[in-house]
């Protein structure tokens, strides 16, 4: 399971901190990633966290607003949302890649959380 957590509705520009616990599993290394869901389009790709300790890799629609960090001791990895736009409203979701497959191929993120809601009004 990786329950994730604080989503909620917020005013454009207003700042959000979704975090996700990497619980319930026993992973050697994992890349863990954040996604998200707005009604009507595809699933993206919003950020992603490399256990290798490679750079975070950030969508260009969220780059220098979003920042995402990991606390290994607490298995959680955590996604700051700052400068949030109505387009940002969407349900997220962590996921985590255990196998050694592209790190932004969706496919390739075998865990995912059951999503948090973010809604940001006008």
């Amino acid at each position: 399971q990786l329950p994730a957590s604080g989503g909620g509705l917020v005013q454009a520009g207003g700042s959000l901190r979704l975090s996700c616990v990497i619980s319930g599993r026993t992973f050697s290394a994992y890349d863990t990633a954040w996604f998200r869901l707005a009604p009507g389009k595809e699933r993206e790709l919003v950020s992603i966290m490399p256990w290798r300790g490679d750079r975070p890799v950030y969508s260009a629609s969220v780059m220098g607003r979003f920042t995402i960090s990991r606390d290994k001791a607490k298995d959680t990895v955590y996604l700051q949302m700052n400068r949030l736009k109505f387009d940002d409203t969407a349900v997220y979701y962590c996921a985590v890649k255990s196998n050694r497959g592209a790190l932004d191929a969706i496919s390739n993120y075998d865990y995912w959380g059951q999503g948090t809601l973010v809604t940001v009004s006008s």
